[in-house]
């Protein structure tokens, strides 16, 4: 995750939409399958969405996914 945290904006973007996708994969059709995951573990993956999110200044974050549905993601995917 280090390497993606120094790509350009695009990128970052493009991978935070990739682990969002994932999210959305895995919590319907994905089957709760860890392995639909970019990080191959629920933990991980929304650790790693929420440094990409950080990433990005005020102005520059996402409109598109915010904090908050990060954090309901985690919700979702870390339930028992």
């Amino acid at each position: 995750m280090q390497d993606v945290l120094k790509s350009d904006k695009k990128f970052r973007y493009m991978m935070l939409d990739r682990l969002r996708g994932d999210c959305d994969y895995y919590l319907n059709y994905g089957n709760r399958n860890s392995d639909a995951l970019w990080s191959n573990d629920e933990k991980e993956h929304i650790e790693n969405m929420k440094k990409l999110h950080n990433s990005f200044d005020g102005n520059d974050k996402p409109e598109w996914l915010t904090w908050e549905q990060i954090l309901d993601y985690e919700r979702r995917m870390l339930k028992d």
